[in-house]
């Protein structure tokens, strides 16, 4: 009986919610963590969901399917199929669209960029940065924190990856980004590019002309860089790209340019300032935390720095899962998946497991005081050979933000019945503080 019970999990899909595949689409961009939490209650660590326009997926939170995937060959899985939907924004070209050989020489191409060495030299201009906002927070009543940080991350890159310093250049560019930039950030433009699609989406007249007045700014600025007399001496992000080449001595095109630049703002100023609301919030809420950093940091450790901000990617990632899509059959969790369905590995549901992390809702920056989090069991920025290029630079900003935050001011939460600004309950997507 058992065999058969094995020889018939072979054959089987994963289980799935005994829904229509519009209904689990529309469950999926309500409530996708929810959606999560329950299936793997019910079904375990192997499940689908039906999307549309999406196909299957089969979501993994097990630490050794997610090795697999991470590892499995380049011509097995791969990974721009999944990221199909923000094609119209980020442009063909963009490294989280290319797979296999393209894929590997466009990171080659841009890994100098982001290389530990070189981020942390971009430390003293992103402590100035920092400096600068949060001496302009208001004293003594309640601050909703999610906009200063959106200010910071987006100075960072138009600083450190743009390289602008000019305000007649910065401000326009500022003002167009922040447009795009909500489109990736907004759930309600997120439900209208899947109801679109892609192609019917690159078609549409007025997302056209957000994309054409956007991509007038961005080649100005690779044209304007490309004929700057110290364009050899420069170590922003932009002016590194113009000088690489290829294997063949040939530089990067400018439209593969703006594909990574507008990748590199798309996939690092909202998350990045999402999570650094989240390590506010956590914070607030955990006054010992809090004091223990505070008196770390001001006695010049980084220590507990670093277990903060790796708590706050376990507990709060800013996405939920990594997509890929299989080129061959897999076997995955006792499944053999075949070729053409994405398979995701879940960072929401991986991160909570109790067999990993006891009391695994709970903030707790102290499990990581022991060294570096395994990059098998801690995936906030992806695994194997498409971990997040951005990553040391991600952390690099996390870094900068909180130490220059718990070392100029004292944080303290809203008193019960004070006021928020603007009157209602702080989103959850924001976190409200009173700094003296």
């Amino acid at each position: 009986m058992r065999l058969t019970r094995d020889i018939a999990r072979q054959v089987k899909r994963p289980p799935s919610l005994p829904y229509p595949r519009i209904v689990q689409t529309a469950l999926w961009f309500r409530d996708p963590k929810g959606v999560l939490t329950r299936c793997q209650e019910r079904f375990g660590d192997v499940f689908r969901v039906e999307m549309a326009h999406q196909g299957t997926w089969v979501f993994l939170s097990g630490p050794e399917d997610v090795k697999s995937v991470f590892t499995a060959p380049a011509d097995q899985v791969h990974a721009g199929e999944g990221n199909a939907m923000v094609r119209p924004v980020l442009g063909e070209n963009s490294i989280l669209l290319l797979d296999e050989s393209a894929h590997l020489e466009q990171r080659r191409l841009m890994l100098p960029s982001f290389h530990g060495a070189r981020t942390r030299k971009y430390a003293d201009q992103m402590t100035e940065i920092a400096a600068t906002e949060i001496d302009g927070w208001p004293r003594a009543r309640p601050h909703r924190v999610r906009a200063s940080m959106q200010a910071m991350t987006m100075d960072y890159i138009l600083h450190v990856v743009f390289g602008v310093t000019d305000a007649e250049w910065l401000e326009p560019l500022r003002e167009k980004l922040n447009r795009l930039l909500t489109i990736g950030a907004d759930p309600k433009h997120a439900l209208f590019l899947l109801a679109f699609g892609p192609d019917r989406l690159e078609r549409f007249p007025p997302f056209r002309r957000e994309m054409r007045e956007i991509d007038r700014l961005i080649y100005g600025e690779i044209a304007r860089r490309s004929n700057a007399p110290d364009l050899a001496d420069r170590e922003d992000v932009l002016s590194m790209l113009l000088r690489a080449q290829h294997e063949d001595g040939a530089p990067m095109t400018r439209r593969a340019l703006r594909d990574e630049l507008v990748t590199l703002l798309v996939a690092g100023h909202e998350t990045t300032a999402s999570a650094l609301v989240s390590a506010v919030r956590e914070l607030v809420l955990h006054p010992d935390a809090l004091a223990r950093l505070t008196d770390d940091v001001r006695s010049g450790s980084d220590v507990y720095l670093k277990a903060v901000i790796h708590e706050t990617l376990r507990l709060r990632p800013v996405i939920s899962m990594i997509p890929r899509t299989l080129k061959r059959p897999m076997e995955l969790g006792g499944y053999r998946i075949p070729a053409g369905v994405r398979v995701a590995p879940a960072i929401y549901l991986l991160h909570r497991r109790p067999d990993l992390y006891p009391e695994p809702d709970r903030f707790l920056p102290e499990r990581f005081l022991g060294g570096p989090p395994d990059p098998y069991t801690w995936i906030p920025f992806g695994g194997g050979v498409r971990r997040c290029l951005g990553r040391a630079f991600a952390q690099l900003e996390m870094e900068t933000v909180l130490r220059e935050l718990v070392r100029r001011v004292d944080l303290h939460p809203v008193p019960p019945g004070q006021a928020a600004r603007g009157g209602g309950a702080v989103p959850t997507y924001d976190a409200e503080v009173v700094v003296t």
